[in-house]
Formats: structure tokens, C-alpha cells, sequence
């Protein structure tokens, strides 16, 4: 089967070629939760059973008290860390220097925050509960 003839009104559709560069942290930046905001977690049971674990952090400081405190029981779950609200590049690399073990990735909480029915962080996400 031949494909029809386009008309001059029907102009090709292109598909813009990608970057020709790596995309870097900056590229996604700043990163704002509008379900999220710093405040008190409480603790609650859940079953994700595929869920790894996660936490939910801002570029505050009660986040950053929080990190430095979890730092090591995180690191023993090898959570991945989530940066609800960060504005710069700056900000996130200065997170990332209190925690040199952990992953971060500044990305949007809204999507979990309305899943699992959360409304402030820092957080810890496990399997099996929500932890402030």
C-alpha cells in the first residue's frame, strides 16, 4: 500500500531532534510540590509491597536537620531521596554534601503526596509505613 500524497496543507510532521548534551540536575530546576510543605509527618502503617524506599526532603531546614539525623538509617535502606522543593543547583548540591551516600533527585512530590494521602515532609517511605 502506497501512502497518499500530502497536500500543501498538510505539512510533515517533524519530531524535534533531541539536545545534542547530556541534561544535568539544572535542567529540571527549580522543582516546587504545591500538595507539599515542610511540617510534622505522622506516622502511619501502609502496604506498597513493591515499593522501595523513598524520602521526601525540601531545601529547608528542618529537611536538613532531618537528613543529617536519618542519615544513616537511610543509607542502611539504600532510599532514594526526593527533593520536593529546591530552587537552584546550588541548593541541591549543598543537600547532597551533607549526604555523599544517598542519591537525590529533585523531582516533583505531587503525584506521591496525592497517592499516599501526604501532606508535609521530610518523610520516610518504606513498604510498610510512612515515617516522620
Amino acid at each position: 500500500a502506497r501512502e497518499p500524497a500530502r497536500t500543501a496543507a498538510e505539512p510533515a510532521s517533524e519530531v524535534p531532534a533531541p539536545p545534542n548534551r547530556r541534561y544535568t540536575a539544572a535542567d529540571f530546576l527549580p522543582v516546587h510540590s504545591t500538595r507539599l510543605t515542610p511540617g510534622a509527618v505522622t506516622p502511619r502503617q501502609i502496604n506498597v509491597p513493591a515499593l522501595k524506599p523513598i524520602f521526601l526532603i525540601g531545601d529547608d531546614s528542618r529537611s536538613r536537620a532531618w537528613l543529617q539525623t536519618n542519615a544513616r538509617k537511610l543509607q542502611t535502606l539504600r532510599a532514594i531521596g526526593f527533593v520536593v522543593q529546591v530552587e537552584s543547583s546550588a541548593a541541591l548540591h549543598s543537600l547532597q554534601r551533607l549526604v555523599t551516600n544517598l542519591t537525590l533527585v529533585a523531582v516533583s512530590g505531587d503525584d506521591i503526596a496525592q497517592r499516599l494521602a501526604i501532606e508535609h515532609y521530610p518523610v520516610l517511605i518504606t513498604a510498610t509505613a510512612i515515617e516522620p
